[in-house]
């Protein structure tokens, strides 16, 4: 893939991912987190309304940024390359190196939650710690999705990046 079409495909569905799953997703969380909290039953809505209401809050706050930050980033990177196409081309992979380099970690943060959910809830038999469980795995599966679908929209673009650098004259 050309870059020109692989920085537009990149960036285009990261904004989608950011607006139409996680910002709502986001919102969805801190609403039914909030609505736990003020349920009487106590313990198993308490433990699940927590990392309700925290991941709401991260992936509120994360979808919201990305993806109203995204157009203005990709216009910037447009820019920078008709204006010093090494330069930026340099910088731009040297970044996505390092977003491809944290995905073994969000993987495995992924992972734990969902190992420590499923003990929390197979291995205790407190109400509070089950609830706590079945949220975290939730939302281990949450992060695999978006996660999944970043990490396949970032390699190409890495490639691209990397194919645009190489072939680019020497100063």
């Amino acid at each position: 893939m050309n870059l020109p079409d692989a920085m537009t495909t990149y960036f285009a569905g990261e904004q989608l991912e950011a607006l139409v799953f996680i910002l709502p997703v986001g919102l969805f969380g801190l609403v039914f987190g909030g609505w736990l909290v003020s349920e009487p039953s106590g313990g198993f809505s308490r433990g699940v309304a927590i990392p309700f209401l925290l991941m709401g809050l991260v992936m509120t706050v994360v979808g919201g940024t990305v993806g109203y930050r995204t157009p203005t980033q990709l216009k910037r990177l447009q820019s920078g390359i008709e204006q010093s196409p090494e330069r930026v081309l340099s910088t731009e992979q040297a970044r996505m190196a390092k977003v491809n380099r944290a995905w073994p970690l969000y993987l495995a943060v992924w992972a734990a939650f969902g190992v420590v959910g499923l003990a929390l809830r197979f291995a205790t038999s407190s109400a509070f710690a089950q609830g706590l469980g079945i949220a975290l795995v939730f939302f281990s599966g949450v992060g695999l999705l978006v996660d999944g679908f970043a990490e396949r929209r970032a390699r190409p673009y890495t490639d691209a990046l990397i194919a645009s650098t190489s072939s680019l004259p020497p100063p």
